[in-house]
Protein backbone atom coordinates (compact mmCIF):
# COMPACT_ATOMS: atom_id res chain seq x y z
CA UNK A 1 0.00 0.00 0.00
CA UNK A 2 1.11 3.67 -0.96
CA UNK A 3 1.54 5.90 1.94
CA UNK A 4 -1.18 8.67 2.36
CA UNK A 5 1.20 11.37 1.42
CA UNK A 6 1.55 9.60 -1.88
CA UNK A 7 -2.08 8.69 -3.24
CA UNK A 8 -4.58 11.58 -4.95
CA UNK A 9 -8.34 11.63 -4.46
CA UNK A 10 -10.38 11.41 -7.79
CA UNK A 11 -11.14 15.07 -7.42
CA UNK A 12 -7.43 16.03 -7.26
CA UNK A 13 -6.12 13.03 -10.36
CA UNK A 14 -9.04 15.16 -12.17
CA UNK A 15 -7.62 18.38 -11.52
CA UNK A 16 -3.74 17.55 -12.11
CA UNK A 17 -4.65 15.47 -15.08
CA UNK A 18 -7.29 17.46 -16.63
CA UNK A 19 -9.72 14.59 -17.14
CA UNK A 20 -13.02 14.67 -16.16
CA UNK A 21 -14.12 12.34 -12.62
CA UNK A 22 -15.73 10.22 -14.83
CA UNK A 23 -13.59 9.64 -17.20
CA UNK A 24 -11.24 8.00 -14.61
CA UNK A 25 -13.79 6.19 -13.40
CA UNK A 26 -14.00 4.68 -16.72
CA UNK A 27 -10.27 4.35 -17.03
CA UNK A 28 -10.64 2.47 -13.94
CA UNK A 29 -13.34 0.52 -14.81
CA UNK A 30 -11.29 -0.85 -18.06
CA UNK A 31 -8.25 -1.50 -16.42
CA UNK A 32 -6.14 1.17 -17.26
CA UNK A 33 -5.45 2.64 -13.86
CA UNK A 34 -6.10 1.41 -10.42
CA UNK A 35 -7.24 2.64 -7.12
CA UNK A 36 -7.32 1.65 -3.66
CA UNK A 37 -10.38 2.15 -1.15
CA UNK A 38 -10.34 4.20 2.07
CA UNK A 39 -12.19 2.23 4.77
CA UNK A 40 -14.82 4.91 3.30
CA UNK A 41 -15.19 3.32 0.08
CA UNK A 42 -13.57 6.67 -1.16
CA UNK A 43 -10.83 5.86 -4.34
CA UNK A 44 -7.35 6.87 -3.67
CA UNK A 45 -4.92 6.80 -6.48
CA UNK A 46 -0.98 6.52 -6.37
CA UNK A 47 0.53 9.82 -7.43
CA UNK A 48 2.31 7.47 -10.33
CA UNK A 49 -1.28 7.19 -11.80
CA UNK A 50 -0.82 10.67 -13.53
CA UNK A 51 1.83 8.96 -15.53
CA UNK A 52 0.08 6.28 -16.90
CA UNK A 53 -3.07 8.50 -17.45
CA UNK A 54 -0.69 10.72 -19.14
CA UNK A 55 0.38 7.95 -21.26
CA UNK A 56 -3.34 7.00 -21.99
CA UNK A 57 -3.85 10.36 -23.27
CA UNK A 58 -0.36 10.19 -25.29
CA UNK A 59 -1.51 6.75 -26.87
CA UNK A 60 -5.29 8.10 -27.59
CA UNK A 61 -3.46 10.79 -29.74
CA UNK A 62 -1.54 8.21 -31.70
CA UNK A 63 -4.79 6.52 -32.16
CA UNK A 64 -4.34 3.43 -30.08
CA UNK A 65 -7.59 1.19 -29.39
CA UNK A 66 -8.36 1.34 -25.59
CA UNK A 67 -6.97 -2.90 -25.95
CA UNK A 68 -4.20 -1.35 -27.48
CA UNK A 69 -3.45 0.91 -24.43
CA UNK A 70 -4.07 -1.60 -22.11
CA UNK A 71 -1.66 -3.85 -23.55
CA UNK A 72 1.30 -1.30 -23.65
CA UNK A 73 0.21 -0.37 -20.22
CA UNK A 74 0.87 -4.10 -18.78
CA UNK A 75 4.71 -3.92 -20.20
CA UNK A 76 5.19 -0.66 -17.84
CA UNK A 77 5.59 -0.58 -14.07
CA UNK A 78 2.35 0.60 -12.37
CA UNK A 79 3.97 2.68 -9.09
CA UNK A 80 6.94 4.50 -10.88
CA UNK A 81 8.17 5.83 -14.16
CA UNK A 82 9.51 3.96 -16.51
CA UNK A 83 12.74 3.01 -17.85
CA UNK A 84 14.60 4.16 -20.72
CA UNK A 85 14.58 0.48 -21.98
CA UNK A 86 10.73 -0.15 -21.50
CA UNK A 87 9.16 3.28 -22.88
CA UNK A 88 11.86 3.10 -25.69
CA UNK A 89 10.18 -0.68 -26.05
CA UNK A 90 6.42 0.77 -26.42
CA UNK A 91 7.36 3.82 -28.61
CA UNK A 92 8.80 1.33 -31.13
CA UNK A 93 5.63 0.27 -31.18
CA UNK A 94 3.77 3.69 -31.15
CA UNK A 95 6.64 4.32 -34.63
CA UNK A 96 5.15 1.36 -36.59
CA UNK A 97 1.32 2.27 -35.60
CA UNK A 98 2.13 6.68 -36.52
CA UNK A 99 4.14 4.92 -39.81
CA UNK A 100 1.00 3.56 -40.98
CA UNK A 101 -1.56 6.14 -39.89
CA UNK A 102 0.75 8.08 -42.57
CA UNK A 103 0.77 6.07 -45.48
CA UNK A 104 -3.29 5.86 -44.66
CA UNK A 105 -3.46 9.49 -44.40
CA UNK A 106 -1.48 9.93 -47.56
CA UNK A 107 -3.36 7.12 -49.67
CA UNK A 108 -6.91 9.19 -48.22
CA UNK A 109 -5.41 12.72 -49.84
CA UNK A 110 -4.51 11.09 -52.83
CA UNK A 111 -7.71 9.84 -53.21
CA UNK A 112 -9.64 12.78 -52.03
CA UNK A 113 -7.71 15.57 -53.91
CA UNK A 114 -8.60 13.43 -57.23
CA UNK A 115 -12.37 13.38 -56.88
CA UNK A 116 -12.28 16.99 -55.37
CA UNK A 117 -9.81 17.69 -58.72
CA UNK A 118 -12.31 16.73 -60.95
CA UNK A 119 -14.80 19.08 -59.93
CA UNK A 120 -18.01 17.61 -60.30
CA UNK A 121 -17.76 16.14 -56.24
CA UNK A 122 -20.06 13.47 -57.41
CA UNK A 123 -18.88 10.09 -57.61
CA UNK A 124 -22.07 8.60 -58.67
CA UNK A 125 -21.88 11.22 -61.67
CA UNK A 126 -18.31 10.85 -62.10
CA UNK A 127 -16.97 9.66 -65.52
CA UNK A 128 -13.41 9.95 -64.84
CA UNK A 129 -13.30 7.90 -61.11
CA UNK A 130 -16.84 5.98 -61.05
CA UNK A 131 -18.20 5.52 -64.56
CA UNK A 132 -21.67 4.27 -64.49
CA UNK A 133 -21.55 3.95 -60.64
CA UNK A 134 -19.11 1.20 -60.74
CA UNK A 135 -18.07 1.63 -57.39
CA UNK A 136 -21.96 0.75 -56.43
CA UNK A 137 -21.10 -3.05 -56.84
CA UNK A 138 -18.67 -3.52 -54.35
CA UNK A 139 -20.75 -2.30 -51.53
CA UNK A 140 -22.06 0.83 -49.94
CA UNK A 141 -20.20 3.86 -49.10
CA UNK A 142 -17.11 5.82 -50.25
CA UNK A 143 -15.56 2.72 -52.26
CA UNK A 144 -12.68 4.28 -53.18
CA UNK A 145 -11.91 6.50 -50.03
CA UNK A 146 -12.14 3.40 -48.13
CA UNK A 147 -9.45 1.59 -49.99
CA UNK A 148 -11.23 -0.16 -52.60
CA UNK A 149 -9.18 0.71 -56.10
CA UNK A 150 -10.69 2.65 -58.90
CA UNK A 151 -11.45 0.21 -61.74
CA UNK A 152 -10.14 1.12 -64.82
CA UNK A 153 -12.67 1.66 -67.53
Amino acid sequence: MTSKHDQLSIGELAARSGLAASALRYYEEVGLIRAERTAGRQRRFPRATLRRVAFVRAAQQVGLSLDEVRAALARLPEDRAPTATQWNAVARTWTHRIDQQIADLERLKRRLTGCIGCGCLSLRKCGLYNPEDQAADAGAGARYLLGDDPKPS
